[in-house]
């Protein structure tokens, strides 16, 4: 059951998990124990790692580490560094890396005091002391801003995040994504961005991207990705349709009189929507923010995007420096909802339009991208100190 469920993820869900870990890293179908020493915590993007030392039959020491989600993700589901003094003896269930026999993907961790934390688990802390789970969002945050401005246009001055996507297991081996806030339902069901590919029983043709085929040289590029071409292992912003809500980011928008920031949780990027400009520079300087100008079409906000550097649209879809984007944000002041629609135009490597849409509520975490350093192109097996 256990390979079925994951099997069934890797089928609806395979650009999301292929994102975080290539796709065959760990062996998700497995678990292994360790009983060991806790020595480290590190709380960062794109992925926090959690280090421990095991003694070994032989009295020697073994150095292991286990990859967990990113720190934007952890800090929004209670995780705090405060929690895992290092010193202590834990017990760790994790998945096997495939070649890197020190470094495991973290399912389950369990204290010295009992507390035990799964890999997707939501916890605040219970009223006589330790941890508690929650089943859905563990911050209901409190909305009380005006749903205008002064000036008249919608308030999207603030900070916002999308509802986080979790495994119905929730040591992260199966079962599906869902959004967290359907968990206390009887029967949540996997649900997502399309894959890409067309609907069960739908004849044949040619994949898809976004609503678009890909050009001769976008296939091939395509085909040619590796998994280290991928810029989120670089520290890099994949660009900015792809990272306004992959892995569950808290964003900022700053309102101001000639302009509208855009700051991205994922690795900090910032863009600048200068509303007092009717037309792109001439010269713009290629950025992979891109030069954007904005205008209010009524209470929609349109932004037009043009000047990026050549990189990665959504991977292993390559974008050159013709990339134009339009994105339209709207603001749902019942819900509180802050839906964009973007649409993607590339010569180079799209037929057509590469579309679609995303929103964010009100965030339950304050905005912080914290630090990242990419460790998983490290054989830690490799890399430790000498045992002693």
């Amino acid at each position: 059951m256990q390979k079925a469920a994951l099997f069934l993820a890797i089928l609806v869900f395979p650009r999301l998990l292929f994102a975080h870990h290539g796709g065959s890293e760990y062996d998700l179908t497995k678990t292994v124990e360790f009983k060991g020493k806790l020595t480290r915590v590190d709380l960062i993007n794109p992925h926090s790692w959690l280090y421990f030392d095991v003694t070994e039959n032989d009295g020697k020491i073994s150095h292991h580490r286990c990859e967990m989600q990113s720190v934007h993700v952890l800090r929004r589901s209670g995780w705090e560094k405060e929690l895992f003094p290092v010193g202590q003896q834990i017990t760790i269930e994790a998945s096997p890396n495939r070649t890197d026999l020190a470094s495991c993907y973290l399912q389950t961790i369990l204290m010295a005091d009992g507390t035990r934390m799964d890999r997707y688990g939501q916890y605040v802390k219970a009223p006589k002391g330790g941890l508690q789970e929650v089943r859905g969002p563990i911050v209901q945050p409190r909305i009380n801003r005006p749903p205008r401005r002064p000036t008249g246009e919608p308030n999207i001055t603030g900070d916002w995040a999308p509802v986080q996507r979790v495994m119905v297991n929730a040591r992260g081996t199966g079962g599906g994504l869902v959004a967290l806030d359907e968990l206390s339902q009887p029967n949540p069901g996997p649900r997502g961005a399309a894959t890409g590919g067309p609907p069960r029983g739908a004849a044949a043709g040619p994949r898809l991207y976004g609503g678009s085929e890909l050009t001769e040289v976008g296939a091939k590029a395509a085909a040619d990705f590796k998994r280290e071409d991928d810029p989120r292992f670089h520290c890099q912003t994949t660009s900015i349709v792809f990272d306004w809500t992959f892995d569950g980011p808290v964003n900022r928008i700053t309102q101001n009189k000639d302009s509208i920031v855009i700051e991205y949780g994922q690795f900090g990027l910032k863009r600048t929507v200068y509303m007092n400009l009717k037309d792109h520079p001439a010269a713009v300087k290629p950025s992979r923010a891109g030069h954007s100008i904005g205008r209010w079409e009524g209470d929609t906000l349109v932004v037009d995007t043009v000047g990026f550097l050549a990189g990665y649209l959504s991977t292993p879809v390559r974008n050159s420096d013709k990339l134009h984007v339009v994105e339209r944000f709207s603001l749902d002041t019942s819900k509180m909802s802050l839906t964009r629609s973007y649409s993607a135009e590339d010569p180079v490597y799209l037929k057509g339009r590469y579309s679609g849409s995303d929103s964010v509520l009100v965030a339950d975490a304050p905005f912080n991208p914290g630090k990242c350093q990419e460790l998983n192109f490290i054989d830690y097996s490799k890399q430790q100190p000498a045992s002693r």
